[in-house]
């Protein structure tokens, strides 16, 4: 690429009343004709905000980005992005998801950026900018905002999320008391950064680096380590020569770029959620990625990053000691396509070669895995039709195979109120059954599907029951929970007919779910069953509800899948 052939031309070299006036508006605010004439205008896309803890260290990482560009003769201008904070937003970061990805595409097309890079960590955070900048197709670079550093307990070392979740059932059952729930609190997210266990977060930035759309090494840095600093003054001087080169996601991102993130997830042990999101990003590329390619991954792929909660010991910042994820990739390298290209101008296996592993417990070699298959598994059936998940690699074995009577409830608000009933009629073997959290049914597929154990079980000793739902859950979680019940049940999906005391059968190894209800009473069910009322009668929930696809198929808006820069709308300057 030229100079005159620079996107940002556009707007700045016409000589006419328009581009008078971008030039004198740029001038306005100090600028002069030496800092933006001729030179690539990077935007750096910034989701920071008072509210989000993952990216509270992004005001500093916005100058390191700036002193990058800056140093590669670009022009930087930051934009803000919407901030999708995992902990705070309600009901669910997942209902805004597609918003930002909207946002960071109209962004892009509306201001005069001939490339971008992408500031993001934040679960949600990292497949918003992505699907937004890979159907705009500028030459972009995505800066993972890294993982916090470990917690701490009197010694004893805290992962986000998990631990959190393992505490509360303790308090739960009286096995704590205030003052140490208290100490956990204070202690178990310590610094900047996102979860680092292998979380939703970590496994979109892996994922992402995978794909070929970050520098080699850049998801595994935790965010307070000073070489976070020095990635994010390269990403600046990188996407310059990237705008250079025309090198945009459609010149990297191929089938083989998605099997390789798919194959590097199930490796990492990866999160649920990676299914919905990756789906999501293949399709913004035009690329066919379906349910049955995770699957089939994790017939192929074994777990070797023995990181939490598959793994029982080890954090992100011990992966990143261990060599981060080009020493992963570099270990399973045999199941990786290493021809597909990465922002870094080079091949996979180019960026790769050479990487080390310096620690063999924390990430394992193929033929000592920490689990035989994959993260996950996909199950299909009369209750899910379209295909449901589960993550047996955090999950007790006795459940692989189940079968048993059911205990439904309607809503989350339901279980909330019953599941610490004394009296509630359940058992260690019965399924816990939710309904009414999927797509649209939550609304936006909140993470839900980790359902608490009974209190009354809890104080028997039990830690880990089948429980089925059409909601998500959190990376950080564990245990038996089968999600993302397609179709779900607010359309219609079978797993609205279920009743309790109905059998529900299923068979991990055989990728089976079976609701053992005769198909004629499932018809008289049927018949029976009315259409709740819709969450939204205005607004982007209302757009949502009416355009949002289920589990399976990503959760994107119909309207927006349809590849690399289709009708890119490129603003006339008039």
């Amino acid at each position: 690429m030229t100079k005159p052939e620079l996107r940002s031309a556009r707007w700045f070299e016409p000589d006419d009343l328009r581009s008078f006036g971008h030039r004198s508006r740029i001038m306005q605010m100090g600028y002069a004709k030496e800092d933006w004439d001729g030179k690539p205008i990077i935007a750096i896309l910034n989701s920071w905000s008072d509210i989000n803890p993952c990216h509270a260290h992004f005001k500093e990482r916005v100058e390191q980005v700036k002193r990058g560009v800056l140093q590669a003769g670009g022009f930087p201008i930051e934009l803000p992005t919407l901030s999708l904070a995992e902990q705070f937003v309600k009901p669910t970061t997942m209902l805004y998801r597609n918003m930002l990805a909207m946002e960071v595409e109209e962004l892009l097309r509306s201001h005069p950026a001939d490339g971008a890079v992408l500031m993001g960590g934040c679960d949600k955070t990292t497949p918003g900018l992505l699907m937004g900048a890979i159907s705009m197709d500028l030459p972009c670079i995505f800066l993972p905002a890294g993982p916090m550093l470990r917690g701490n307990l009197k010694g004893e070392i805290l992962g986000s999320g998990s631990d959190s979740w393992k505490y509360w059932d303790e308090r739960r059952a009286g096995n704590i008391g205030n003052e140490e729930w208290q100490s956990v609190e204070a202690g178990i997210a310590r610094s900047y950064g996102h979860c680092m266990t292998m979380g939703t977060a970590s496994t979109m930035t892996a994922t992402t680096e995978a794909l070929g759309l970050t520098l080699s090494g850049a998801s595994s840095i935790p965010a307070a380590d000073s070489n976070h600093i020095r990635m994010s003054a390269d990403c600046g001087r990188r996407i310059v020569d990237m705008v250079w080169e025309e090198l945009k996601p459609s010149k990297i991102l191929s089938l083989a770029s998605f099997q390789n993130a798919i194959a590097v997830a199930m490796a990492m042990g990866c999160s649920t959620n990676a299914i919905i999101h990756l789906i999501a990003e293949a399709h913004r590329a035009g690329q066919n990625i379906s349910l049955a390619d995770f699957d089939k991954a994790s017939r192929n792929v074994p777990v070797i990053a023995n990181i939490r909660p598959s793994g029982d010991r080890y954090l992100m910042e011990d992966f990143y000691y261990a060599g981060g994820l080009p020493a992963l990739m570099e270990q399973m390298k045999t199941l990786l396509d290493l021809s597909a290209k990465t922002v870094s101008g080079n091949t996979l296996g180019e960026d790769i070669n050479g990487a080390k592993v310096w620690h063999e417990d924390v990430i394992r070699p193929l033929d000592n895995p920490l689990y035989e298959e994959g993260a996950l598994a996909v199950l299909k059936g009369n209750l899910a039709p379209d295909g449901c998940v589960i993550k047996p690699s955090a999950c007790a074995e006795k459940f692989l195979r189940h079968e048993s009577r059911v205990l439904v409830f309607d809503s989350y608000r339901e279980m909330k109120e019953q599941i610490d009933d004394p009296d509630l009629e359940v058992d260690e073997n019965t399924i816990l059954v939710m309904r009414g959290a999927g797509p649209q049914g939550g609304p936006g597929m909140p993470e839900w599907g980790m359902l608490p154990i009974p209190q009354k079980l809890l104080k028997k000793g039990v830690r880990d029951m089948l429980r089925i739902s059409d909601a998500r859950m959190s990376g950080t979680s564990y245990g038996a929970c089968i999600l993302h019940v397609s179709p779900e049940s607010h359309i219609g999906g079978p797993l609205a007919l279920v009743k309790t005391g109905d059998r529900i059968a299923i068979d991990v190894p055989a990728r089976t779910i079976s609701l053992i209800v005769d198909d004629e009473e499932l018809a008289r069910r049927r018949a029976n069953w009315i259409k709740p009322e819709p969450h939204f009668q205005r607004g982007y929930g209302w757009m949502f509800a009416r355009h949002i696809s289920q589990a399976d198929q990503g959760c994107d808006f119909d309207y927006l899948e349809s590849g690399f820069g289709i009708n890119p709308g490129e603003p006339v300057i008039l």
